[in-house]
């Protein structure tokens, strides 16, 4: 025995109180036990990589998933095919290239130029939008345009950037030409206006020389008339420009199709990987999301300080994962898990919470949730004590008797059986009789059972009573005392929430027996947190045989 552990039987056996004699057995109780309460452990990197690794079958599921349904969404809706076209621009003298370029960029991409090319192409069932949203312009330098036009096929693709260029240059002529109207429309005006003047000026000149106007004044309104006919000349000259068309002429001849549509090069096998990279990766981060949200708000303890606090006793042990048949990759099956080193540890925990052997001892094995790892605990410990000559009775209360299983038994009753090299007295209750009493104390007429009165006279020659018993508040824990005033329990990390691990140490409480220490079985390697409370040091004893 460590001098840890002989620290703590000096404390146990140091802090014993009253002691009542109870048929067979003797029934310690030991110091005040103060409630659980309710504490939440902080949710850190390591708390939620742990998480993460443990959850790594749901994510790499869905990281499958993610590529199947890329893979799936490629072969039902492979990329669109895509070509490109070219336009050489020309300006007229009046329009500056370096903003010019961006408005014709912008006409490029309007529904009236998207109109105009589904015209020419036939198409009168998609939506202009839609339309519109299958090509994009880009500015290359400020007289070239570069149109790129998407379609289900390649032929489509090309038709499509071809039929879009022709509208832009269509359109854009037709706006030059707009243009030009209405520069003649203002200058005829403006020539009407002039000409006026002229006409004015020439009466006003003629008037005054008739009326025998005075040089300077006559010299004066012959000035302002040849300005006049002047003006009206160059007006006259921009109508005679405007309404040649020589600007527009300029600007719509000098805009062309610099380079017909053609294809763009695509890679199929590229398309095909990136879209099963998006799948995977999608897949990879919404279950590691998962696993990671499902972990921070999880009511499951984990952690030895959240399960010390909700069972009302300090955990004494933790261990990794035992391998099971059928639960875990690599599993072992039956007694033959027991050379584990969990296993070894678990029941190397369980003999130092004992007196020494020259003591009869009477031990109860809680699991509060998975029972299995449980069971195969006690059946070693029973084991390895009846092989020391220890004589041992091993009551098996769980549902379906997963002790008495791993003996090879399969029915109720209370007889010696072979395990290891040695023999114990195994006693399993039948079905029907829910929370048997058990040989310790003097049971109630009514609680007295065959079953009771075997293991009371098989437990009369016996030196160590080992009883796994699962608590169920439906049922309360008043039998409880009855098998054990002393008893460990056994958590698996992740699978009681706060609640039953609570219920199960006010359950143990309520009985009158002392829970000494916990076990957590398959405890994250990131947990840094000691699992001890304050009061730890008011152990519970161990109840012994007389």
């Amino acid at each position: 025995m460590s001098d840890h552990d002989q620290t703590v039987m000096s404390t146990v056996n140091g802090n014993r109180g009253r002691i009542r004699r109870l048929g067979s057995f003797d029934d310690f109780t030991f110091g005040e036990e103060q409630p659980a309460d309710v504490a939440t452990g902080l949710v850190s990197l390591g708390f939620i990589g742990a998480a993460i690794k443990r959850g790594a079958r749901l994510w790499l599921i869905l990281a499958v998933v993610g590529l199947i349904a890329g893979l799936g969404y490629y072969f039902k809706s492979p990329p669109a095919a895509r070509a490109s076209t070219s336009v050489l621009l020309t300006y007229g003298p009046s329009e500056s290239p370096a903003s010019a370029i961006f408005d014709n960029q912008t006409m490029a991409e309007s529904h009236t130029v998207a109109q105009l090319a589904m015209k020419k192409l036939g198409d009168t069932t998609d939506p202009v939008g839609t339309f519109a949203a299958s090509y994009v312009v880009g500015v290359v330098t400020d007289r070239i345009l570069v149109i790129q036009a998407s379609a289900p096929s390649s032929a489509q693709a090309v038709a499509r950037a071809q039929a879009i260029a022709q509208a832009f240059l269509q359109f854009r002529a037709g706006q030059e030409q707009d243009i030009q109207k209405a520069q003649v429309g203002t200058l005829t005006q403006e020539e009407q206006a002039a000409q006026q003047n002229v006409d004015n000026l020439t009466n006003q000149v003629a008037s005054a020389k008739a009326q025998g106007g005075s040089a300077d004044q006559v010299k004066k309104l012959t000035l302002q008339l040849n300005q006049a006919n002047i003006n009206l000349n160059v007006i006259q000259q921009e109508i005679g420009s405007a309404q040649s068309g020589s600007s527009t002429i300029q600007a719509t001849a000098g805009s062309v199709i610099l380079d017909p549509a053609a294809p763009l090069p695509a890679s199929k096998t590229k398309k095909l990987l990136e879209y099963a990279a998006y799948g995977l990766i999608g897949g990879l981060v919404v279950g590691m999301g998962l696993v990671a949200i499902g972990a921070a708000i999880s009511d499951r303890m984990r952690r030895r300080d959240d399960v010390a606090r909700a069972l009302g006793a300090p955990v004494r042990l933790s261990v990794g994962q035992v391998r099971l048949a059928g639960r875990l990759p690599r599993s072992k099956r039956g007694l033959a898990a027991a050379d584990d080193v969990e296993v070894k540890q678990i029941v190397a925990h369980l003999r130092s919470v004992m007196p020494s052997r020259d003591r009869k001892v009477a031990l109860a094995v809680i699991p509060a949730d998975q029972p299995d790892v449980a069971a195969l605990s006690v059946v070693a410990l029973a084991t390895s004590c009846a092989e020391e000559g220890r004589r041992v009775v091993l009551a098996d209360l769980a549902a379906g008797a997963p002790a008495a299983a791993l003996l090879g038994v399969t029915g109720p009753g209370v007889k010696p059986v072979t395990a290891g090299k040695a023999q114990v007295v195994l006693a399993v209750p039948d079905q029907a009789e829910i929370a048997p009493a058990g040989p310790i104390g003097r049971p109630a007429d009514g609680q007295r059972s065959e079953f009771t009165e075997q293991v009371n006279s098989a437990c009369g020659s016996a030196d160590l009573l080992l009883t796994l018993i699962p608590l169920d508040p439906s049922l309360g824990a008043d039998h409880l005392s009855s098998w054990a005033s002393s008893a460990v329990a056994m958590v698996t990390a992740g699978k009681a929430s706060w609640t039953k691990l609570h219920a199960v140490g006010e359950m143990v409480r309520l009985a009158g027996t002392s829970l000494v220490s916990t076990v957590l079985v398959g405890a994250d390697k990131s947990d840094e947190s000691l699992g001890v409370l304050p009061e730890a040091d008011a152990l519970l004893g161990i109840g012994e045989l007389s």
